[in-house]
């Protein structure tokens, strides 16, 4: 592991994150029901394609092909002790494009949800759940990752649990949830609450924030909250590229590189220190974004109603903190930001 996040953090006002995974490995033909994780010993050349995708288009920050490379994840394949192999894999080909691009760019070993619930609520122990978090992280450090990314978690419980696992590692660390219904998480955590949350783990991370859930919109709903509790902590906004719609037998994101631009130098205005995008976000939406953010000046604030306005309206009329019933327009046509 290294300095180089936070080093980068330190030195510069905003950091492009990288695209979605899936989408660009099911377009590289990964198959529904497949382990994406296999692929990093199996297709290593396509994973490759997948990390330069990123790399080429600008981004400063990418993430391991090792979402589902935890015990409980892999079991589902007939895998589970394969986690060190296939997670080692995962980041000593992303050292390897990292390194060969010329920039300082940052390796985030991806670690993704258990797939379990957690006690009180469901059968997983906290201990249980801390130790494949460790195994899982610890292989992402062999193979070279310089930090761990801890992403789509819908508990303080499993946050916990990664977080004390990323301790037990000596390992920097990010973190974000995924808010859907109502901005909250599916496990109930506000915006608000997460930054309290975050704030006080004792081994915090070096930045947290939200990823994937609804659409752009909402998403920057969810950070305008949680920019007001962070207390000047490193936020992070992945967004999806617009809302998934099924066309044709597939499905599709309906969100343009402008809008995906317009999204970036919003979540920037709004405090968010690493922007990037989730599902259904190509490297042509990252080089839109990157242009956007490099060429747009920093703005005020944004309000709730630009973001609607530029971006579509809201999924739901509260962004579950309580505090913005009177806020959330409706999901309507998009128009372009002023």
């Amino acid at each position: 592991m290294t300095d180089r996040l936070s080093r980068l953090l330190s030195e510069r006002d905003w950091l492009l994150a990288d695209g979605a995974t899936g989408t660009n490995l099911f377009n590289m033909g990964l198959m529904s029901g497949d382990a994406p994780e296999m692929w990093n010993v199996e297709e290593t050349a396509k994973i490759r394609a997948l990390y330069d995708g990123a790399v080429n288009s600008g981004s400063d920050i990418f993430l391991t092909n090792s979402f589902g490379g935890n015990a409980s994840r892999l079991k589902l394949h007939n895998a589970q002790n394969r986690v060190a192999e296939l997670n080692k894999a995962s980041a000593e080909i992303a050292r390897e494009a990292a390194d060969a691009s010329g920039r300082d760019i940052v390796v985030a070993g991806s670690m993704g949800p258990t797939g379990e619930l957690l006690v009180p609520v469901g059968p997983l122990t906290h201990a249980a759940a801390v130790e494949m978090f460790e195994e899982a992280g610890a292989a992402l450090l062999a193979g070279g990752a310089d930090v761990l990314w801890v992403e789509t978690i819908s508990s303080e419980e499993e946050m916990l649990a990664a977080a004390e696992a990323c301790a037990n590692l000596n390992a920097p660390w990010c973190g974000t949830m995924s808010f859907d219904t109502a901005g909250r998480t599916m496990m109930g955590v506000t915006s608000t609450g997460l930054s309290t949350f975050m704030n006080g783990l004792p081994h915090a991370p070096l930045a947290f924030g939200a990823n994937c859930g609804v659409g752009a919109s909402d998403l920057l709903r969810t950070m305008t909250g949680m920019v007001d509790a962070a207390g000047g902590s490193n936020l992070i906004a992945k967004g999806n590229a617009g809302i998934p719609k099924y066309v044709e037998g597939h499905i599709h994101y309906d969100g343009t590189p402008e809008l995906m631009g317009q999204y970036a130098c919003l979540a920037r205005d709004l405090g968010a220190k690493i922007i990037g995008g989730c599902c259904g976000t190509m490297p042509e939406h990252l080089v839109a974004m990157r242009r956007a953010l490099e060429e747009t000046p920093v703005g005020p604030k944004p309000s709730l109603e630009l973001i609607a306005e530029t971006l579509g309206g809201f999924s739901s009329a509260s962004d579950g903190t309580g505090e913005a019933a009177e806020a959330a327009p409706k999901r309507e046509r998009r128009r372009r930001r002023s």
